[in-house]
């Protein structure tokens, strides 16, 4: 993305590139700045060394070359879970020429209490000041210009999803990349610690190692609260200079103790908030109403969050998103159904040879297309879940989720990852990161996978839409419910037997009602969508044409047939599967190879049956009935994890054996499950 200035660098030489963070809260806006000024020059992977998920864009400022990181959001620097650390240690590592940090303008006492804290370290920073819409509506002014003298550092008014601002923030971010090191700030403590900092600051100053990036003033601060990273950073210097800290830092803290006892943390932190108070004196104004106002969100969540109509709510929201997915998303499917129809019959007249035609309209056409074809529902559920996180319903479905959770005995924040789980079960599992107690961050990795994520989908669509037409939301928002019953029932489990202790809090922000902005939706849309894309492209592809390869081998053997090697395979299993309803070489062989991606299921089965996209769908109505559909589904939903899901787990748990329990549970919970509703509706006449 490029942005024009007004002001331009100097011509005599080329501006160096710079490297700029997007730091804040979480619900700030943060990520809606960091996609206004990347647009979509964006890359995502995963920070060195962790599996925090790390989202960098590129900006061109005139003639400058911006690299962007986007942080997790953190609301201090005192850090807990991986993401936090992540996001403490890049702002402290110095790599940052600029930092952007976002405030709330709605909550800004308690936004400018990291902000204070990286200006203590010496950040070079820009404050975005957001959601000024949102603070005009509860009657909160702030004299900006006001606000930037006292913090001594640009203060920039912006409206994230309205795009207000960006130009302003940009020039602001170019100015301070081209000034000097930000003069030291500094938060009166009271006089007992300003003494003690006051010996701590000039024995820091000697040593350089740690005053590189940080002031010496920071340094003594964190010496007193006693912060493992900074051990760690003192841990690697010579013995004489690591005594002579050490000691002295103790013997502050053992005088601070006896005044403050063990009280001495929270006396710091009591300190930077009057610090933020005093300095938000006549700066912030509230005009309050005599009278009481009900605004709307206040009336919408007297529904939304009530302990009796929560929950119905949250499955009608659902429902409605399921039955949108299909209504809006099958005529687009038709579309794209028919295309591949045409588009195989013109190329396999065009062919001659027959293994070649065979190759391309079976296995590319066939295999690949008729996993494209869901690639409307799939980004329109992108679309509305994105829709529901932007305007702020999902974090009060967790937060409904969590009482009911907690009835149960369970952590509130194992529902998270359920909601994660709904596009992909990989960045479900590395969110139990953020989970502080084992055995509660083991527990939700483990029940994850139970969520159908958006390679599920296809499978659903495509059995959905030949066996229950009347009625294809509701069976779709069964399966969802099923997997959260079952993440929640085997969550229970694990915590009674396998992981017993205390539990943490749970802790979530209820971010205001807001109106979603179209572009950033679609932006969203378009980056999980593209993984599904890109996996057609590759996975997808790669597996189809396998299957292809095996349904021809040994050569002179009928193409799919029960003598080819795929037909050897998925036979030699398909007797396991028979109880299921479902035992089939074919559909054994479909559940084989959706080991390596949920969506290769529907590839396989148009592979081996060699229907084309038309006759797939004949030819499993032949082979299923609505009860053996249904306990295929389940089968889907529930066993093993995917590739890609299995080493997340085996990387976030860092052991083979809990990675092994995930897929022997799964695996066995699938079977169990897909039996018990076949027999149980065969005693019931449903076959």
């Amino acid at each position: 993305m490029s942005i024009m200035l007004d002001k331009k660098p100097e011509r005599e030489k080329r501006p160096a590139p710079i490297t700029v963070a997007v730091a804040g809260n979480p619900n700030s806006g943060k990520t809606s700045i960091f996609n206004n000024l990347t647009g979509s020059n964006q890359q995502v992977g995963n920070w060195p060394g962790v599996t925090v998920t790390k989202k960098e864009g590129r900006l061109l400022m005139g003639s400058t070359k911006a690299r962007i990181v986007d942080l997790p959001g953190i609301y201090s620097l005192g850090a807990y879970s991986e993401d936090e650390m992540v996001a403490r240690d890049y702002i402290l590592s110095g790599e940052p020429d600029v930092i952007i940090d976002v405030v709330d303008a709605g909550n800004i006492e308690r936004n400018l209490y990291l902000t204070t804290q990286i200006l203590e370290a010496g950040g070079n920073i820009v404050i975005a000041l957001n959601m000024l819409d949102e603070a005009r509506k509860q009657n909160i002014h702030i004299d900006i210009p006001a606000l930037a003298e006292r913090l001594g550092v640009p203060v920039v008014p912006t409206v994230a999803r309205l795009q207000q601002g960006m130009k302003e923030l940009v020039e602001a971010v170019w100015e301070a990349s081209r000034t000097s090191k930000p003069k030291p700030f500094r938060i009166y403590y009271g006089e007992l610690i300003e003494s003690e900092l006051e010996v701590l600051e000039e024995l820091v100053k000697t040593v350089p190692e740690l005053t590189a990036r940080l002031h010496p003033r920071y340094v003594a601060v964190k010496l007193l609260e006693d912060e493992d990273w900074l051990h760690k950073k003192i841990e690697t210097l010579d013995a004489d200079t690591r005594e002579r800290l050490m000691t002295a830092a103790r013997d502050s803290i053992s005088r601070l103790k006896m005044h403050y006892g063990d009280d001495l943390d929270s006396a710091l932190i009591e300190q930077r908030y009057r610090f933020i108070a005093d300095l938000l004196k006549g700066v912030v104004i509230r005009s309050e109403d005599k009278k009481e106002k009900d605004t709307v969100s206040e009336a919408i969540d007297r529904v939304v969050l009530n302990r009796y109509l929560g929950i119905p709510v949250f499955l009608f929201v659902m429902f409605g998103m399921f039955q949108a997915t299909f209504t809006l998303g099958a005529p687009l499917s038709d579309i794209i159904e028919t295309f591949f129809a045409w588009l195989g019959g013109w190329v396999a007249g065009g062919i001659n040879n027959l293994l070649v035609s065979s190759l391309v309209v079976d296995a590319v056409i066939g295999g690949v297309g008729s996993v494209l074809v869901f690639v409307p529902p799939i980004c329109l559920l992108f679309l509305i879940i994105s829709l529901l996180e932007d305007s702020g319903y999902m974090a009060r479905a967790a937060y409904i989720m969590d009482r009911f959770m907690q009835n149960l005995g369970l952590h509130g924040r194992s529902f998270i990852p359920l909601l994660i789980g709904f596009g992909c079960n990989v960045p479900a599992v590395m969110a139990a990161r953020t989970l502080e107690n084992k055995g509660d961050r083991l527990t939700t990795i483990l029940i994850a996978p139970l969520m159908s994520c958006a390679a599920r989908l296809p499978v659903y669509v495509l059995f959905v839409g030949i066996f229950f037409t009347a009625y294809q939301g509701l069976a779709v928002l069964s399966l969802y419910l099923l997997g959260i019953v079952l993440a929640i029932i085997a969550a229970h489990l694990f915590k009674k037997f396998l992981f017993k202790g205390e539990e943490a809090p749970f802790i979530l922000e209820i971010p205001p009602y807001r109106i979603p902005t179209l572009k950033t939706a679609l932006l969203h849309m378009w980056q999980r969508g593209s993984q599904f894309l890109k996996k057609a492209g590759t996975i997808i592809f790669a597996a189809v044409v396998l299957v292809w390869a095996m349904s021809n081998l040994p050569w002179g053997v009928e193409y799919a047939s029960r003598d080819s090697l795929m037909g050897m395979m998925g036979g030699w299993l398909a007797p396991v599967f028979e109880p299921l309803g479902f035992g089939t070489w074919q559909a054994a062989s479909a559940l084989i190879f959706g080991l390596l991606a949920k969506e290769i299921v529907v590839g396989t089965l148009a592979v081996v049956y060699g229907a084309g996209e038309a006759g797939l769908a004949a030819a499993i109505s032949s082979v299923f009935t609505p009860l053996s559909a249904f306990s295929f589904m389940v089968m889907v939903l529930v066993y093993s994890p995917c590739v890609a899901t299995i080493a997340a787990i085996r990387r976030e748990t860092d052991s083979r054996g809990w990675t092994a329990f995930a897929i022997g549970y799964s695996l066995v919970l699938g079977w169990v499950l897909a039996f018990v509703i076949y027999q149980g509706g065969k005693l019931l006449g449903l076959a």
